[in-house]
């Protein structure tokens, strides 16, 4: 099973070239500009933070070690970091990855549709990853283009949902018609051709030492399934951003970056949604949007998925006859209520779905919580059940939502909080958010 699941994940991009030998910048090793040097007390740092919960990549390092050894480590991984990035080198471990296959849905029935590829790689690589990506967005923060909201700072999902929602509110107080497309780009992580990736950083202005050493990492990646303690044989990769790295939503956006053909086009990674706003006596353009949308993906080697990409009309577009999108000779499904970023949006502007969604999956977690209870879990274990699982349910993106619910609705979730702090602390009264601090007072927190 491991071997036929490593299969499939390379052949996703057997379309794709390797990436060219000579694609790499000549080497300049005779001047290393100040700011691509790394400080043995930054890498202490870093090294300080490694989150020892987590998984190490196939070299076997525990992070337990590299963090409680930070001190007196610290100085050979920084000599380290700064030879790979004056001469352009990547160590082979740092270009492996385990590949742990993790479900879509819940029994997967098809390693073709219902598995997605999440890489654990050397935690020193990552670290590493994490100087280079700052370093990339420093010189090309600026030219990200405005309707990017993943892998930039003060930037969100919650940002990006807000500015979302208020073009549609601000449409309808006008009485126009909106019509939605939300694109999903096939295996996108998947099937990144790193030639086009280079020559993307290229034209973004990216100094050749980073180019350079992006090329070196690039070239001779392999990787393996991971199922329980089956492990399958090494394969070669010619395309992909490892998913669960920090450089995997950086470069995609850097691949991506400057595709935008509706009138608003809002995108977060992978998912990008076009947004056309119509007057009474106005003629729909989305099928040209969508065509010229289809055109830009093609040109960085993305294939728009046309059984998941979804069409949404709003307003009085509900009364207007429109004849569907078409993509790739094949009409874009149009629903009324569709997932965008982890809410449900609805053309009635109405949060009637989110609530249900979320209230269903917060009242099963609940009943876990109850199981805990009765296991005889402290309150200390159960509040940090309940931060962890329950509220973040009840409180994703709440800034999008939450004035325009009804009464009915912000009593229906109130009363699953309500249930939570009955189970965690039956002898208080609930009032809000003050007995979270009562809570935390009787924890000693």
């Amino acid at each position: 099973m491991a071997s036929q699941v490593n299969t499939f994940f390379q052949q996703v991009a057997a379309d794709l070239h390797p990436l060219a030998d000579d694609a790499a910048p000549p080497p300049e090793v005779d001047f290393i500009p100040a700011e691509f040097i790394i400080d043995q007390a930054d890498v202490e740092c870093r090294l300080s933070k490694i989150n020892v919960h987590k998984a190490p990549g196939p070299d076997g390092i525990p992070n337990w070690v590299l963090r409680d050894f930070c001190p007196y480590l610290s100085g050979p991984v920084c000599a380290i970091f700064n030879a790979s990035i004056r001469e352009g080198f990547a160590p082979m471990q740092w270009k492996e990855a385990n590949i742990i296959p993790v479900p879509k849905v819940s029994p997967p029935q098809s390693i073709e549709s219902d598995l997605r590829p999440i890489s654990l790689t050397s935690t020193l690589g990552k670290v590493l990853k994490t100087f280079v990506g700052s370093w990339i967005m420093q010189n090309i923060g600026s030219t990200i283009d405005s309707s990017q909201y993943s892998a930039l700072r003060k930037k969100s999902t919650t940002h990006a949902l807000v500015d979302i929602t208020h073009h549609r509110h601000s449409a309808v107080d006008k009485d126009q018609l909106v019509r939605i497309v939300s694109v999903d780009f096939a295996k996108a992580f998947d099937h990144v051709d790193y030639n086009i990736l280079v020559s993307s950083m290229r034209s973004l202005g990216l100094s050749d030492i980073i180019i350079r050493w992006m090329c070196a990492y690039l070239q001779g990646r392999h990787q393996r399934v991971k199922i329980g303690d089956v492990l399958s044989d090494w394969l070669p990769v010619i395309a992909r951003m490892p998913q669960g790295s920090y450089l995997g939503p950086l470069t995609f956006i850097m691949l991506i970056n400057g595709l935008e053909a509706a009138d608003v086009t809002h995108k977060y990674v992978d998912d990008t949604t076009l947004t056309e706003f119509l007057n009474r006596v106005s003629t729909s353009r989305m099928q040209s949007h969508v065509d010229e949308l289809t055109g830009q993906a093609t040109n960085v080697g993305m294939i728009i998925n046309v059984k998941k990409t979804r069409e949404m009309l709003i307003g009085r577009a509900l009364k207007v006859s429109m004849p569907p999108v078409m993509l790739n000779s094949q009409p874009i499904q149009r629903v009324d209520t569709f997932k965008l970023l982890g809410v449900h949006i609805s053309n009635d502007l109405k949060w009637t779905q989110h609530v249900s969604v979320i209230s269903s999956k917060a009242a099963s977690r609940l009943h876990f919580l109850k199981q805990l209870k009765r296991a005889g879990a402290g309150t200390g274990d159960l509040l940090c059940f309940y931060n962890t699982n329950v509220w973040p349910v009840l409180e994703y993106a709440s800034p999008v939502w939450h004035s325009s619910l009804t009464a009915a609705q912000t009593e229906s979730l109130e009363s699953l909080q309500k249930r939570a702090m009955r189970i965690i602390y039956p002898h208080l009264d609930y009032n809000g958010s003050l007995v979270i601090a009562e809570a935390d007072t009787l924890d000693g927190r």
